[in-house]
């Protein structure tokens, strides 16, 4: 059976969702996988509800539409309560508990409460809460797990902001320490 794994990544225009799932999928494509990345966002683009769809696999994937996703990052409170009762059974749920103070209801499912906001503002990176999050989501995701972090980011990270590769690698593993 094929290794695949089903992304959902869930917040507020302007916290970096869609980046959090590019580098997810081009972290994909580095480590020799199939990849799909679908962004979805309202109308009102920074400020309004941003998720975007990532699915990892070692076979060719049918389509990028996820209904009941492994992994669930959620960085504000509306995006827990639309999608936590999708997130199949056995699955995980990232939650940012520096902005989602309420506890997840399921119990058939692995949570990771992780203060990635509170963490960036501490470490003078208030931006990359995201990749806090997306830290923990790969080092916590066997099918995620290892590969080609410094490629993915030379890659998604432009050459102008060539100075944010460091900040990024740090936010990475503050996730992954957390």
């Amino acid at each position: 059976m094929a290794n695949t794994v089903e992304i959902l990544i869930a917040g507020f225009g302007g916290q970096g969702i869609l980046f959090a799932g590019k580098f997810l999928a081009y972290k994909g494509l580095m480590d020799d996988k199939q990849v799909s990345w679908l962004p979805s966002y309202g109308p009102e683009m920074r400020g309004g509800t941003c998720n975007c769809s990532v699915v990892v696999s070692d076979s060719p994937i049918g389509t990028p539409i996820i209904q009941k996703p492994d992994v669930l990052m959620a960085m504000n409170l509306p995006s827990l309560d639309k999608f936590e009762d999708a997130v199949k059974p056995g699955g995980k749920i990232f939650i940012d508990s520096s902005l989602i103070e309420r506890k997840v209801k399921r119990t058939d499912v692995d949570v990771y409460y992780v203060p990635a906001t509170k963490l960036a503002g501490e470490a003078g990176i208030p931006t990359l809460a995201n990749m806090i999050l997306t830290g923990k989501v790969i080092d916590t995701v066997s099918e995620l797990a290892g590969g080609e972090i410094d490629a993915t980011l030379a890659k998604i990270v432009s050459a102008r902001h060539a100075d944010l590769l460091d900040v990024n690698r740090k936010a990475l593993q503050m996730g992954a320490d957390c």
